[in-house]
C-alpha cells in the first residue's frame, strides 16, 4: 500500500484525472493545456536543479538534494538526457531539448513493488511536482498524487497506471510486473 499524508485542502485548481478506466476534463484545464508550449517545461537543467533543491530546502526533505546532474549527449542532436542517482533503488532521468530546456523527467524506483512504497520515493514525487509548479504548496503536490489514484485503498500494485493533468503537465505513475515503478512528468498533449 502506498502511503502519504492525505490531510490536504483542495485548492480549487481545475484538473484532469484519468485512472485505469475513467477520464474527466474541464474546459479551463483544456485551455491551459492548449496554451502550454509542447517544447518543454521552460527551464534549463540548472534551473531545474535549483528549483528541486529549493523545494527540498523549503520543505526540509532531507536526503533528496541534487548535487550534479550527469549529462549524456544523444546521437540524434535533437535531445540529450541527464541522470541523477539518489540511491540503489531511486534514480531520476530527464530529457532536454536542443534549446536546452527540460522536456520531461522520470523517476524510477526499482524496489519491490509488493512492499509498501518507501517515503523517499513519494517524497521525491512530491518534490518533482513542486519543481514543475513553482506556485504549488506541498498540499497541492499531495493532491496531484491523490488524483493519480496512488492513495486509494484498492490500488492494484501489480499493474497500476494512473494519470493526472494539471497546468498543462501530465503526471503519470505506473508499475510494471512488480519490478519497477515510474513517475513521469511530461507536457500534456
Amino acid at each position: 500500500m502506498l502511503t502519504l499524508s492525505s490531510n490536504s485542502a483542495q485548492t480549487g485548481q481545475d484538473q484532469t484525472v484519468e485512472r485505469n478506466s475513467g477520464n474527466v476534463t474541464t474546459d479551463k484545464e483544456q485551455e491551459a493545456a492548449n496554451q502550454t508550449s509542447p517544447s518543454g517545461f521552460h527551464m534549463t537543467t540548472e534551473e531545474f536543479k535549483n528549483k528541486f533543491n529549493g523545494a527540498v530546502g523549503k520543505y526540509r526533505l532531507n536526503g533528496l538534494s541534487i548535487t550534479r546532474l550527469n549529462m549524456k549527449e544523444s546521437s540524434n542532436q535533437v535531445t540529450s538526457t541527464f541522470e541523477y542517482v539518489f540511491n540503489d533503488e531511486l534514480r531520476l532521468v530527464g530529457v532536454v531539448n536542443a534549446d536546452e530546456s527540460l522536456q520531461e523527467v522520470t523517476l524510477y524506483d526499482t524496489g519491490d513493488t509488493i512492499e509498501p512504497t518507501g517515503g523517499i520515493f513519494l517524497t521525491a514525487m512530491a518534490t518533482l511536482i513542486l519543481t514543475t509548479n513553482s506556485e504549488y504548496t506541498y498540499n497541492d503536490a499531495q493532491d496531484v498524487i491523490q488524483d493519480i489514484g496512488l492513495l486509494d485503498r484498492d490500488v492494484n500494485q501489480s499493474d497500476f497506471d494512473g494519470v493526472a493533468v494539471r497546468n498543462g503537465l501530465e503526471y503519470r505513475f505506473s508499475i510494471q510486473d512488480h519490478e519497477q515503478s515510474t513517475f513521469k512528468i511530461t507536457v500534456a498533449k
